[in-house]
């Protein structure tokens, strides 16, 4: 593997090809250039036979089978939990490596969890799987490490707006479908969420559990200890869905162990990689979902210092399906290839 060239093909993988982080990733693969020699397009049974676009091509989907990764080197699991346990560890045993986006292998002592811009290291120690975090803590610990590498961070309570595509494109329909009802007059009709989410906000992600926490509440808590490598970091989270089609928001009360004014954090923040401020009330200028979608950045901005104490608020966006899904994953096969790792 020493002797192969970050430039070599490739041959590529995407499992859930058909969906909508599935579609992104294949539009990005392209657009990023990365060096894909053979494309699968890869579904569960349902979707085999469809076709999807991959470079201008139209590509025939097949139904994910262990033989389908005969050779592959990278395999991208943008589908279900249940595809990605059965099959990322046939990638593995192949020689591949698979890269997970499902909440499968997060929290695997044997899988890394990684942001390429926070903790690329962690890819050293792979053993054919790698996991993706989820779109909502992408964007959440990409505005919190850098404060944390200069002031260190004690504790964050944050709310965050969650887009319908973070449900996949059930949600997307859902929220298409009630709209058009809505436009006819009707009483949106809820069928996919609990309750309708046009004209609305749903203080629940996923499920709930016995503790009243929502699963997508624990999984932003338990991912961020993960990734930044700070197992009793105390975060206190609210996951909110609301009727946007992609864009993930986020409002976050920062505690730092040192005192950190507002003017210095948009200084860190504005040189990490991947982060743009956009932050002027003078001019009622911040970052909304809007702004953000189809870009690769994560967005920050209404920088501010708390009345009551040396804590920060702080809001941020990013755009769920690229770096709070295909985005990062692909950058995480970049990272490999450029360390000779694959």
């Amino acid at each position: 593997m020493a002797d192969r060239q970050p430039n070599d093909p490739r041959t590529v993988a995407v499992v859930g090809a058909t969906g909508a982080v599935g579609e992104v990733v294949l539009r990005l693969l392209a657009e990023r250039n990365f060096p894909v020699g053979e494309l699968r397009a890869l579904a569960s049974e349902r979707s085999a036979g469809s076709t999807v676009v991959f470079d201008g091509q139209d590509i025939i989907v097949q139904e994910a089978c262990p033989e389908s990764f005969d050779g592959v080197d990278f395999a991208f699991f943008a589908a279900t939990g249940s595809l990605s346990k059965t099959l990322a560890p046939e990638v593995a045993k192949r020689g591949g490596v698979a890269i997970d986006k499902s909440n499968t292998w997060r929290l695997n002592d044997e899988v890394p969890l990684v942001v390429p811009e926070i903790n690329p290291d962690a890819l050293e120690k792979h053993k054919g799987i790698v996991s993706c975090p989820n779109c909502t803590t992408i964007g959440f610990v990409m505005a919190l490490e850098p404060l944390r590498r200069e002031a260190g961070v004690k504790s964050v309570v944050v709310t965050t707006l969650q887009a319908v595509s973070g449900s996949g494109k059930p949600g997307l329909e859902e929220l298409a479908r009630q709209t058009a009802e809505v436009d006819r007059g009707e009483a949106p009709t809820p069928s996919f969420y609990p309750q309708p989410i046009v004209g609305n906000a749903l203080p629940l992600c996923e499920d709930f559990r016995e503790d009243g926490y929502s699963t997508e509440e624990i999984k932003l808590l338990n991912e961020t200890r993960k990734i930044m490598g700070v197992p009793d970091l105390d975060v206190t989270m609210t996951c909110v869905r609301v009727p946007v089609p992609v864009g993930h928001s986020a409002t976050m009360l920062i505690e730092t162990e040192r005192a950190l004014s507002p003017e210095r954090a948009r200084e860190v923040l504005s040189a990490f990689p991947g982060v743009e401020v956009i932050d002027d009330p003078s001019a009622n200028v911040f970052p909304t979902a809007r702004d953000v979608t189809g870009r690769d950045e994560v967005l920050v901005g209404r920088v501010r210092k708390d009345l009551a104490s040396d804590r920060l608020w702080l809001w941020q966006v990013s755009d769920n399906l690229r770096k709070g899904a295909a985005t990062n994953a692909i950058q995480i096969a970049e990272e490999m290839v450029r360390r000779g790792l694959k």
